[in-house]
Formats: C-alpha cells, sequence, structure tokens
C-alpha cells in the first residue's frame, strides 16, 4: 500500500519537528466557512487534517471529502469512530485498535470488518495503537467506546500500554482525551509514553491553548491534535500553529 503520509511523518519525527493536525468531525462542517478556514490551515502550516468522529449522524462523506480536496493539498487522513466511516475519498486512514479498551469491538472486532473495505478503497494505512485517557469528563468517544479510559494520575499504566501495542507492531501511538474534553492528556503520561517507546506519538483532546499545546509538544508529542477549540473560535488557529512550529 502507499506510505507517502507516512513517510512526511517518520521525516518530520526524525527531524524532531513537530506537526499540528486539525481534527475535522463530518458532523460539524460549516460548509459556507471552510474556504476561508481552510485557507488559513494553509497559511499556517497545517501539516495533517484528520476526517471522523465517534458519533456520525451525517453521511456525505465523499462530498464533504471532495469539498476539502478542492480546497487544499493537506493529506486527509480518516479517523473512524465506525466502518460507516471509510472512504476512498480519502488519502489515508488512521486504522485505530482501543488498546486501552477491554472491548474486544474496538481492539480488532470492527477492525476485521473494515479490512476489506479499506483495501478495496486504496487508503493508506496507518496502523494506530488508540487510547482513551481521562480528560475530567465523560467524553463521546468514551461512551460511544464502552470502554474505560486510562487514569490520568497513572502514567505507568499508559506508557505500558503504549509499550506493548510497539511489541504488537503498531505504527503509531494516539493519546486522546477526546473531543471536549476538559484536561488534555497530562504532560507526565506523555513524557512517560516517549520514555518507552519509539513510536510517533499522536497527542489529541482538550488542547484549548497555545500555551497547552506548547506543553504538550514539549512533553513529546510529535502530532498535536485540535479539533474542538478550533470549532468555537476559528481564531486561535495562527497562535496555536505558531506555538506548535515555532517549537
Amino acid at each position: 500500500m502507499k506510505s507517502s503520509i507516512q513517510n512526511g511523518i517518520n521525516q518530520r519525527v526524525s527531524s524532531n519537528k513537530k506537526q499540528l493536525a486539525v481534527l475535522l468531525d463530518p458532523d460539524k462542517i460549516d460548509e459556507l466557512a471552510l474556504p476561508s478556514f481552510v485557507a488559513q490551515m494553509q497559511q499556517h502550516q497545517v501539516g495533517l487534517i484528520f476526517f471522523g468522529g465517534s458519533l456520525l449522524t451525517s453521511f456525505e462523506l465523499d462530498r464533504q471529502i471532495g469539498l476539502l480536496k478542492s480546497l487544499t493539498t493537506i493529506p486527509i487522513i480518516l479517523f473512524p469512530g465506525s466502518v460507516q466511516q471509510v472512504s476512498a475519498a480519502a488519502d489515508g486512514i488512521l486504522f485505530l485498535s482501543l488498546v486501552s479498551s477491554r472491548n474486544p469491538e474496538l481492539l480488532i472486532g470492527q477492525q476485521i470488518l473494515a479490512a476489506p473495505m479499506v483495501k478495496r478503497a486504496g487508503l493508506e494505512v496507518l496502523p494506530t495503537a488508540y487510547m482513551l485517557i481521562d480528560g475530567g469528563n465523560t467524553t463521546t468517544a468514551i461512551y460511544m467506546s464502552g470502554s474505560q479510559p486510562l487514569p490520568a494520575n497513572k502514567p505507568a499504566i499508559a506508557a505500558c500500554t503504549a509499550l506493548a501495542a510497539e511489541m504488537l507492531g503498531m505504527k503509531y501511538l494516539y493519546l486522546d482525551a477526546g473531543s471536549g474534553a476538559l484536561n488534555h492528556p497530562p504532560v507526565e503520561t506523555i513524557t512517560a509514553i516517549k520514555k518507552e517507546t519509539t513510536l510517533p506519538l499522536i497527542v489529541g483532546g482538550g488542547i484549548k491553548t497555545p500555551e497547552e499545546a506548547h506543553n504538550v509538544a514539549l512533553a513529546g508529542a510529535d502530532i498535536i491534535v485540535v479539533g474542538n477549540a478550533f470549532e468555537q473560535n476559528p481564531e486561535l488557529l495562527g497562535t496555536i500553529a505558531a506555538a506548535i512550529n515555532n517549537f
């Protein structure tokens, strides 16, 4: 399968360059405002667009991704909450296994259903260990997954979970408090994971200010994901991007 997205990510990680990813929820896209927001993303050197959500009520993925592609060349990577969110219109997919849970459906069950669809779509596959962590409230991701998040005050548990994922052959680690979380993943947990593993680390959920984005990057995140904060205040994009790009 294709590997251009992975090559780009890995080259930046090896050069110790941080990257901002913007998470777009298909249900929350304002298509009238999208051209302006995409122009800002390009201006501020956003590296990746993650597209998807834990709960999907709008089923126009192909059309929405096509609209995005007409506006930008930033890679569009599916961040699927279910097999219904597989679309050949995207460039790649985070092929997630929820390694923080004991729910077999999200460890391997849904992946079995999705695999032939992903293969037929010709998407670049990014095998990703997904770890939900307590962000101070019950997010949609936690509720829909039916799983208990990693405790925020136990960094060793998260580090061992990430290490096991690396030993199982995963290529990326994604530590997520969930969209709309009160708190972002603790810097102590991010540091502990980076100490024990060698994989690129994606961190998202609850990052609402440039200072928080900087602290998450400083702790060891390679890709910092922001979504909900931009939905509420698009003007934050420039300051958060600067905090990461100037790291």
